[in-house]
């Protein structure tokens, strides 16, 4: 739990051998009210009053799920995470990859504010779980994995990482989801630049080493705690870096954005700027 804390950047402001006090890593205080047990490997935050182990912290702190936070630990070599994941089961199958046909999902799509422009980039992903036939949109990840999206289902299958839009150009928009990519992409005239999506923000400590060669880098990144931290922490890292959150300031994500204004969108001056090379 220690090496977690240390590996986002947090180091205890007073400590024993039983022991070790943080300021909270999920807000401001002045006061460490974080204590971490270091023989029980267990935290308790007393000003929220919840605890947990270090699965419970990460999923906490970066907003995800399990096999997200799982996921997340195998990239960081954390030794203590790999009996968990050695045990997660594999109990999906995908049975089928096809361009966008099937008339539910195109439905989907413009409900969220997302027209035929955004197809090239998806896939129609037919699979089970558990033995139940499920049918999904899908953007690959660069380790096979796939993202899928359904007006029921939400999730991942197969292992999880980035996916990265490829069109050789020295800017790169960053974004949380695939959906919030979609949107922006959807607003473009001609869209001219490189994108990668985190997949979940447990795949910020990877996304870095894809970005550091851009010379510019545009942050679209979620409106939440976890958004916000990850953009401050890619600011904080890259010099190169903006954070264009304050087009759609008032809204969690790009996608929200996008539907709430569609019907009668006028593209802001900023958001116009992108489509020239």
């Amino acid at each position: 739990m220690k090496d977690i804390l240390f590996s986002l950047g947090y180091s205890p402001n007073k400590e024993n051998e039983k022991e070790a006090w943080y300021l909270s890593p999920f807000g401001n205080e002045t006061q460490a009210s974080f204590k971490l047990d270091k023989r029980k490997n267990q935290w308790y935050l007393f000003s929220e009053g919840i605890g947990g182990n270090n699965v419970d912290f990460v999923k906490k702190y970066f907003n995800s799920s399990i096999s997200e936070v799982l996921s997340w630990a195998k990239d960081q070599n954390f030794s203590s995470f790999h009996q968990q994941m050695d045990s997660l089961p594999s109990n999906y199958t995908i049975t089928e990859v096809n361009e966008i046909k099937n008339w539910n999902l195109k439905k989907y799509l413009n409900e969220r504010g997302l027209s035929k422009k955004v197809y090239p980039y998806l896939k129609e992903v037919k699979f089970t779980i558990n033995s139940k036939k499920l049918y999904a949109i899908g953007i690959q990840n660069l380790s096979g994995g796939w993202e899928l999206r359904n007006t029921f289902y939400k999730g991942s299958i197969l292992k999880k990482d980035i996916s990265v839009i490829t069109n050789n150009s020295d800017k790169v928009l960053v974004f949380e989801g695939f959906i919030d990519a979609l949107s922006f992409i959807e607003l473009q005239e001609d869209f001219c630049f490189d994108v990668i999506i985190l997949n979940s923000i447990s795949m910020l400590g990877k996304v870095k080493n894809f970005i550091q060669e851009y010379s510019e880098i545009c942050l679209f990144l979620d409106c939440d705690n976890a958004g916000i931290k990850a953009t401050n922490f890619l600011l904080s890292e890259f010099s190169q870096a903006t954070d264009y959150s304050f087009l759609y300031k008032d809204y969690k994500d790009f996608n929200e954005f996008l539907v709430a204004n569609k019907s009668g969108f006028i593209q802001q001056e900023e958001a116009v700027l992108f489509c020239k090379k």
